[in-house]
């Protein structure tokens, strides 16, 4: 592997690692009754790239970490709007996994306001990371609801 190539995938790696924790971050704001300023904080502080237990963790890209926290949460009422049309009548956003509702928010937020990065590309890493939380049919929602979402704020990257 070439040390470009190397530098690639460390940047990916520490972008899906900022996702990873952007999820675990709102869902630990849906546990307690914590601000997403100090999620951030003490996330930064204690967890993205810290020693714990004796096991050194990667850093991740805490700039796209810390926007997709404090985004989701700004705009989590217009977020939350977004996904809820995508959903069946019956289907309430509330009544999903807190975990799912945090993966569904950064994801969402992510494909709203961050255009750096292809929808396509967006919805294949969500999906990835919904199979870090769940081992059922959970990843093939996040890639509806995504794609559904994708092609009505990226109408331009899709050609269908």
């Amino acid at each position: 592997m070439s040390t470009k190539s190397e530098k690639r995938g460390d940047k990916h790696s520490r972008r899906t690692l900022a996702r990873f924790s952007a999820i675990q971050a709102l869902y630990q704001m849906g546990m307690e009754d914590s601000t997403a300023e100090e999620v951030v904080e003490q996330f930064m502080s204690h967890r993205l790239g810290a020693e714990i237990d004796g096991h050194q963790f990667k850093d991740s890209d805490k700039p796209l970490f810390r926007d997709l926290v404090m985004g989701a949460t700004e705009r989590q009422s217009e977020i939350d709007e977004a996904i809820q049309s995508t959903l069946d009548k019956e289907r309430k956003l509330e009544k999903l996994d807190l975990v799912m509702q945090a993966c569904l928010r950064v994801a969402v937020y992510e494909l709203m306001a961050r255009i750096d990065t292809k929808a396509v590309v967006l919805i294949t890493e969500y999906v990835g990371l919904a199979r870090s939380f769940f081992t059922g049919n959970e990843p093939l929602f996040v890639n509806g609801i995504l794609d559904r979402l994708a092609r009505k704020y990226r109408a331009g990257e899709f050609t269908d």
